[in-house]
């Protein structure tokens, strides 16, 4: 699937049906069908495309893909593989490949085979082999499986491309590799543009950014290119974005988005700060200054910016440390706006208001 060229599915909506897109849904079932409630999704009356990374890191795994398989057969729901959905490749490894993915299994303690494996009374803490394993699963999941091995890599229509991660310019969509469309990080920093939309998920789309800690879909319409991915279960404070086109060939783009943060109502005005910075994943080692017990004094060692991280956020007890997602960034607020609150602190919260995550050191309701 890696190495092969790309499956491609075509789309033909016409123009009496909107077309919602979602992407990294990462076996959330209680954000996937939230964020379905928000965007008022209706099978009889609109196209759903999930493109791609509804398994792992998540505990929903099994039932987020019945749920798919499910939606998948009545109609009017269009799934493409991302790099967290090729498991059905599991069947092509051999016994080296499974000592490895058995240790990574240990180590996750999660995912669909982990899943698929407890259902069936299989503890891989203590299985030796994953032979017999696989053996099991095969027999006991054979739609899942089926389901799985024909999703496409690629969904086109008229005006878009759906794709996970990434499509080439001036290459033929039918030359792509599996590498290429479901494994392309950070693919809106390459400097790409299109003729048609390409859009995509698998970067979160608060890593493209070292200021605003912002989860909302990246809409660029020089160069055709929306990025979806809300950071859903891989982010603290992430949500799962909709993306909602009214018709084929629309490009009056809006979205909706869920999170599951308790919500409350800012009761002061609070002022933006000018400098701030966001310390984030492949960019977060930091050097501890003043260790303290909810609180610690940092330096982010590539930059030299100084500010203060929660405790917790540290991943171990070192001078030098990567740590959690963090900023400094405090919100322009003012009384009766609506926030989320992600963390409650002695100082103050960490809370989300129209998807931008900060801080507000006022008084909520």
């Amino acid at each position: 699937m890696w190495h092969d060229k790309v499956k491609i599915e075509k789309l033909n909506p016409g123009h009496e049906r909107r077309i919602l897109v979602v992407s990294d849904i990462h076996a959330n079932l209680l954000y996937f069908e939230g964020a379905l409630k928000k965007a008022d999704y209706d099978p009889e009356q609109d196209e759903l495309v999930i493109a791609g990374d509804f398994l792992e890191k998540g505990s929903d795994n099994l039932a987020v893909l019945e749920k798919i398989i499910a939606m998948a057969k009545e109609g009017h729901t269009h799934v493409l593989s991302g790099n967290c959905d090729t498991w059905a490749e599991l069947f092509k490894w051999g016994a080296e490949a499974d000592s490895r993915l058995l240790q990574y299994f240990r180590y996750r303690r999660s995912g669909l085979i982990w899943e698929m494996s407890r259902a069936l009374g299989f503890d891989l803490m203590t299985t030796d082999e994953l032979g017999p394993v696989k053996e099991k699963l095969f027999e006991a999941y054979p739609e899942h499986w089926r389901f799985l091995s024909d999703l496409p890599a690629v969904i086109e229509s008229e005006h878009y491309i759906f794709a996970h991660s990434a499509v080439l310019p001036g290459k033929a969509l039918e030359e792509h590799t599996g590498q290429e469309v479901m494994k392309t990080d950070r693919f809106y920093n390459l400097g790409y543009s299109f003729p048609k939309w390409v859009i995509v998920g698998h970067t979160p789309v608060c890593l493209y950014t070292e200021k605003l800690v912002c989860a909302n879909p990246l809409i660029d319409r020089e160069r055709k290119i929306i990025s979806i991915d809300g950071g859903c279960v891989l982010k603290d404070d992430g949500q799962l974005n909709v993306l909602v086109i009214p018709f084929e060939g629309s490009e009056d783009f809006s979205w909706e988005y869920y999170d599951s943060f308790p919500e409350r109502e800012v009761l002061d005005y609070q002022n933006e700060n000018r400098d701030s910075y966001y310390i984030r994943w492949g960019d977060s080692e930091v050097e501890v200054l003043e260790r303290g017990e909810e609180f610690s004094h940092c330096r982010h060692l590539r930059t030299g910016y100084e500010m203060d991280i929660l405790t917790k956020y540290l991943f171990t007890g070192d001078k030098v440390t990567r740590c959690n997602d963090c900023t400094d960034y405090i919100l322009p607020l003012r009384p009766g706006d609506t926030v989320s609150v992600v963390e409650e602190c002695s100082n103050g919260y960490f809370v989300k208001h129209n998807g931008i995550s900060g801080w507000y050191y006022g008084r909520l309701k």
